[in-house]
């Protein structure tokens, strides 16, 4: 994940289209909690649940919402 001064320098579409990435990855990851399969990373989940929070505080303040 970049700095957040890096997020502050992207525009309201790329931050949209990272913010879809993580909700994805974020998805794929709980499916694979629920479905028994062994993640490689248990960190991971917490890690892109922040991201995705960091994301929507920048997009939030350049009114991107």
């Amino acid at each position: 994940m970049k700095s957040t001064q890096e997020l502050n320098s992207l525009n309201v579409n790329e931050i949209r289209k990272r913010l879809e990435e993580f909700k994805k990855e974020l998805l794929k990851l709980n499916i694979q909690v629920v479905s028994g399969a062994s993640t490689p990373n248990p960190g991971k989940i917490r890690q892109t649940k922040k991201s995705i929070a960091r994301l929507n505080t920048v997009l939030h303040q350049k009114g991107g919402m």
